[in-house]
């Protein structure tokens, strides 16, 4: 639905409940696709979200729940009556109710798990890291047993679908609960009935274990182009699976992740968020830069007298640092994205950094021709030319290297390199390119008199 619609029905909604009619504003909002029903109960006020989600149908606050931001989902559990909130988990999907008892106190959890009809899916998620494999799977309501005939295996099918949307590989363990094979249920539909699952399953089964993390799990699920990852323990054990849509959460939550840490904000912020809260994340890491731009200041300290007998030098600080700090950006870039993704390793260094010098050095040949070409169209002396051109070269060069090894050594010393690369290599850039910059004005100085 149009966000125009979507927020004609949340007038409409508001209108309703001005007005105490809750029927039609429960009608309103059942109509609506569960995330346009998040999105519209979102934006109502705590007192009326209260009053109108025990209204709705179970669904419909289960998928409500679902679709809200984690803070949020947990903000309306926490004031629900257990009774309520226990009716709405049993309607949800157990990794979904499981993320949801995670983010609430242990004792409310433990209390609302006590009201549940059907605690035993979920309580087994519970014990898993959130941001794990295990932590992210649902469980596997359906599986086959090698012994079973084709014709067994469909009538199985038959009992238990309804009550799963997993139906898209059928995993076989056997006595023990230990993945043994997978089938896709059109091998089961097109061999005769009395042919043994184990007979056209497939042993080699990609699988992970609980404690991997989710971002691996995701990759993965994506290089395989699957649709259902079941997840073992130690010995095997067939604990549960991770699914499609999964995935594509992971994949939205990880680039979400490296898009604020790129930008230095340790954690998701929404636009809305508050201004002490968005202090308490942001401020710390400028400090950081604070101190880390002390380093460019010594640097330029040192070389006081050369600006102050050629004052031209800083018209071209910009090209010289900025510039060759948005091509530090771009190394930078492709190389947290190649390690988010696998692409990269910190086996590849040196490759990455060759590819990335050979890159730098194309570009430090054009950008500082160019600049070398402005300084004298600015009635500059020549030698301000081959030394703006020279330093940019330079620093261009030393760009592509940090942008490349930085956030590798970052991933050696297990620091994230989306959040503390970025920092790092701004400080190499500029300290270098002021140091290449006035260092060889020294040097010439005489001949830029």
């Amino acid at each position: 639905m149009e966000q125009a619609n979507v927020d004609t029905i949340l007038e409409q909604v508001r209108n309703a409940l001005a007005v105490g009619d809750w029927n039609q504003a429960v009608a309103l909002v059942e109509a609506l696709r569960p995330p346009d029903q998040a999105d519209v109960f979102g934006e109502l006020p705590p007192t009326e979200q209260d009053q109108l989600l025990p209204r709705l149908d179970l669904e419909d606050s289960a998928d409500i729940l679902e679709e809200l931001e984690e803070e949020e989902a947990a903000e309306v559990a926490a004031r629900l009556k257990a009774e309520e909130l226990a009716q709405i988990l049993d309607e949800m999907e157990p990794d979904e109710a499981a993320d949801l008892l995670g983010d609430i106190a242990p004792d409310r959890a433990a209390e609302v798990l006590a009201e549940m009809e059907e605690p035993d899916e979920v309580r087994p998620l519970l014990i898993h890291a959130d941001e794990s494999a295990g932590g992210l799977m649902t469980s596997a309501r359906l599986t086959l047993h090698g012994e079973m005939t084709a014709g067994q295996a469909i009538a199985h099918l038959r009992t238990v679908a309804p009550e799963t949307e997993d139906v898209y590989y059928l995993f076989v363990v056997d006595a023990e609960i230990r993945l043994v094979g997978v089938v896709s249920l059109r091998q089961l539909i097109v061999v005769p009935p009395a042919t043994r699952v184990r007979e056209i399953m497939d042993a080699d089964v990609i699988h992970v274990r609980s404690d991997t993390d989710q971002e691996e799990a995701a990759r993965l699920m994506a290089r395989y182009d699957l649709l259902a990852l079941p997840v073992v323990d130690g010995e095997r054990h067939l604990l549960g699976l991770i699914t499609h849509d999964d995935l594509v959460e992971v994949l939205e939550e990880e680039a979400t992740e490296d898009i604020y840490r790129l930008g230095g904000v340790p954690e998701e912020q929404p636009p809305d968020v508050a201004i002490p809260a968005a202090l308490r994340t942001r401020l710390p890491w400028l400090m950081v830069n604070m101190v880390t731009a002390l380093i460019s200041g010594l640097v330029l300290s040192l070389f006081k007298i050369t600006i102050a007998r050629v004052a031209a030098l800083t018209v071209f600080f910009p090209f010289v640092a900025g510039v060759c700090g948005s091509a530090a950006t771009q190394a930078l870039t492709v190389t947290v994205r190649g390690l988010a993704t696998g692409e990269l390793s910190p086996r590849d260094g040196l490759r990455t950094m060759g590819r990335e010098l050979a890159i730098s050095l194309a570009d430090g040949v054009v950008i500082g021709g160019l600049v070398a070409l402005i300084a004298l169209m600015l009635g500059e002396q020549p030698m301000m030319g081959v030394v703006v051109g020279l330093a940019i070269l330079l620093n261009m060069l030393s760009a592509g290297i940090a942008g490349a090894l930085v956030p590798m050594g970052m991933q050696v010393l297990r620091v994230d390199p989306a959040l503390a690369s970025p920092i790092l290599v701004t400080t190499l850039t500029d300290t270098c390119g002021y140091l290449f910059y006035l260092g060889l004005a020294t040097l010439s100085l005489e001949m830029l008199l």
